[in-house]
């Protein structure tokens, strides 16, 4: 199963401005669960807290005195695409800076802390990260890193839906039986010949790793190799761009439950149904999911230990990470060239710290964030015009919730996905619901007895129903209450008493997104169609200014983010150190 990757909700535990995150201040005991990595290799850390700053001097009071320096590369945002592309080009040999606007990092991946629970910010599934090599992008980052992570490992999550409980199991002949079991013998039929169909599809999605890529010409220098694979599926090839719904009608789907699940699938994978996925995205993770003795992974200290170990790899590679670093504007000199970034000043100084980047900057933020970071007239007007005409997934609504886990099954499941209505679509707002309990697998990411919960709505909330309010306000609160209502409800399907037993509860809507992600308008990020429209590579009309993360190829999904890390920092490499790291994690 691929990953989630959904913005976050706030915590309590907030540095004092000018101040880095203490790398051991929470790091779970080990789990008693068997892992697939060695304990000493894999203890993770969490990064929940902040201590002062070893890389750049502070005052007493934890404020930058000044921050200024030079580097080769800035890279904005440290979102685990950022930290993809900042800890490889470390490993380049580049010196590199990431400005974070948070206090802590992870973007829309970090964790936080509320009275003893620490809580996912967002993703929620997990792959491919519990051995190496990998084929998957966030796997073959944190090879390249030399950052293993202790996983728990497991095979099915369930899905409430209207024809009642679905079980999701990673093996090609349980799910079949399972679709077999709810949808019908005629279901399972056309199953197959969907998987039949996919087979050598789903085999040139895989043959050629993200790692090999980069978006210039010296591609023909890594491509090669994997070439012979990709030609297998011959003239089907050209499917892999062309929307999954394509590929299904081609295959003659008529199944309207077969139809329905593989909407649910895109949706929870991408934020758009079958009609705007990409076949190669899902053949990829069909495949995957499918292959004998496949299993997904929750990675010990959940996402947190994630954007650890991305951090530790960045560091160790001799590169800085910045918190409460606010990038107010990409400097762009006279000959029209990215030449740094100015922070947002102190209370009661003047100009920002300025960080001079000799060879580039690059933005994990959004591309309608990024455009705002630009002066004035920096970007010819054509390609403003194609930002603002980008469209946009929707957002979030959230519960995070510590629970009382007395007398709860021992055999609880973790992951939940409720459907609602089949016919409102999986892209209706609050009709599907994810929901995470991730103390199954990591017991001391809560206090003794207690639960960690995390539910919430899968990028389909509008923008338009919250834009304005004041979130002090009384009627902000009462529409908040309001809204997460479906949430609540979608939990009593998994534990009826659920209301009962809170004890912690915090709540999220689209404006929690904005302001703590520094997010437009909150969004899962840019809703770009298969067959509509294409994600942009990392270069930007700017000299020396690349992007990275959601707004860029491969798109949206924890993997598709490192990816885009990947070829971004394989752009910006020499070919030949591009070579050496593809020898490293055995991609060729």
């Amino acid at each position: 199963m691929q990953a989630l990757c959904l913005p976050s909700i706030p915590g309590t535990a907030h540095a004092t401005p000018g101040r880095q995150w203490n790398r051991n201040a929470l790091a779970p005991k080990h789990s008693r669960r068997t892992t697939n990595c060695k304990p000493t290799q894999c203890r993770p850390r969490v990064y929940l807290k902040v201590t002062s700053d070893t890389s750049i001097p502070v005052n007493p009071q934890g404020v930058s005195k000044d921050r200024s320096h030079t580097t080769d590369y800035v890279v904005i945002g440290s979102g685990v695409g950022g930290l993809s592309c900042a800890g490889l080009l470390a490993r380049y040999g580049y010196q590199v800076t990431v400005c974070e606007s948070h206090s802590l990092p992870g973007g829309a991946a970090h964790a936080f802390e509320r009275e003893g629970y620490i809580f996912d910010s967002g993703p929620s599934f997990y792959s491919g990260i519990s051995s190496f090599p990998s084929v998957n992008p966030l796997g073959q980052v944190l090879d390249a890193l030399d950052k293993p992570l202790k996983c728990e490992t497991y095979n099915r999550w369930i899905c409430h839906l209207p024809e009642g409980t679905f079980t999701c199991v990673a093996g090609a002949e349980d799910y079949r039986r399972e679709l077999e079991r709810v949808g019908g013998a005629a279901t399972a039929r056309e199953w197959e010949r969907v998987e039949e169909f996919m087979a050598p599809l789903s085999e040139a999605a895989a043959s050629l790793p993200a790692a090999a890529l980069r978006a210039d010409p010296l591609l023909i220098t890594t491509l090669p190799a994997f070439l012979p694979s990709l030609l297998k599926s011959g003239p089907r090839a050209a499917l892999l761009q062309a929307p999954f719904k394509t590929l299904l009608d081609m295959v003659g789907v008529k199944d309207d439950f077969l139809r329905r699940m593989m909407d649910l699938e895109c949706f929870v994978l991408s934020g758009v149904p079958a009609n705007g996925t990409i076949s190669a995205e899902m053949t990829f993770m069909f495949g995957e999911r499918n292959r004998p003795g496949s299993t997904i992974d929750y990675p010990i200290g959940g996402s947190g230990a994630v954007v650890g170990a991305l951090v530790d790899g960045l560091e160790e590679n001799g590169g800085k990470l910045l918190v409460n670093a606010h990038v107010e504007q990409v400097l762009v000199g006279a000959n029209g060239r990215a030449e740094g970034v100015q922070l947002r000043s102190s209370k009661g100084g003047g100009g920002g710290a300025v960080i001079n980047a000799t060879r580039g900057v690059i933005s994990n933020a959004s591309v309608w964030d990024t455009e705002r970071l630009l002066p004035s007239g920096a970007l010819p007007q054509v390609y403003k015009q194609e930002v603002e005409d980008t469209p946009e997934c929707g957002s979030f609504l959230h519960l995070h919730l510590g629970i009382d886990a007395s007398d709860l099954p021992e055999d609880l499941d973790c992951h939940h996905v409720v459907v609602n209505d089949w016919s409102l679509g999986v892209d209706a707002p609050r009709n599907v619901i994810v929901i995470s309990i991730p103390t199954v697998f990591d017991a001391d990411m809560a206090p003794p007895g207690k639960h960690v919960v995390h539910a919430y709505t899968a990028g389909s909330e509008p923008w338009s129903e919250w834009v304005g309010m004041d979130r002090t306000s009384k009627e902000y609160k009462d529409k908040k209450a309001e809204a997460v209502e479906c949430l609540w409800v979608a939990l009593e399907r998994v534990i009826p008493d659920i209301r009962s037993r809170a004890e912690v509860t915090l709540e999220g809507t689209p404006l929690t997104h904005q302001r703590f992600l520094r997010r437009h308008h909150g969004t899962y990020g840019p809703a770009i169609e298969a067959g509509k429209g294409t994600f942009p590579g990392p270069g930007t009309p700017i000299p020396g200014l690349y992007r990275c993360g959601d707004s860029t190829q491969p798109g949206i999904g924890l993997p598709a983010v490192a990816a885009s890390g990947m070829i971004a920092a394989n752009t910006l490499a020499p070919v030949w150190k591009h070579w050496e790291l593809l020898s490293k994690i055995k991609a060729w």
